[in-house]
Formats: C-alpha cells, sequence, structure tokens
C-alpha cells in the first residue's frame, strides 16, 4: 500500500521549511509546496520518510 491517508497528509508539514507537503502518487513521494524548498521525500511501504538527508530537490 502507498497511499498516504488524505487527514494524515493534512498533518504532515516539511521537516526543512515547514510548508505544506502534496502527494505526488506516479512518483510515490511527498513533494514540499514551499516556493524556496520544494524538496522530495520518498514514500515506502505507505511511510513517509520525512528525513532531508533522503529527501530529494524536486525543482532545479
Amino acid at each position: 500500500m502507498n497511499d498516504i491517508v488524505p487527514n494524515v497528509l493534512e498533518l504532515l508539514v516539511c521537516p526543512r521549511c515547514h510548508q505544506q507537503l502534496t502527494w505526488a502518487y506516479e512518483a510515490s513521494e511527498l513533494v514540499c509546496t514551499g516556493p524556496a524548498c520544494g524538496l522530495a521525500y520518498p514514500v515506502r511501504g505507505g511511510i513517509p520518510i520525512l528525513v532531508e538527508d533522503e529527501a530529494r530537490a524536486a525543482r532545479a
């Protein structure tokens, strides 16, 4: 199961900038909506890995 429960998604924020995260279903990751941040955090087995060392830059 790789889906994030919508109620849980509302509670999650980016560990770096504290902006809301959005679910990128195809990539199975959570992407920060902060304009200066934009990190993408992986979701493995339905569990968001909200660790900066595991994130990738979603925007150039």
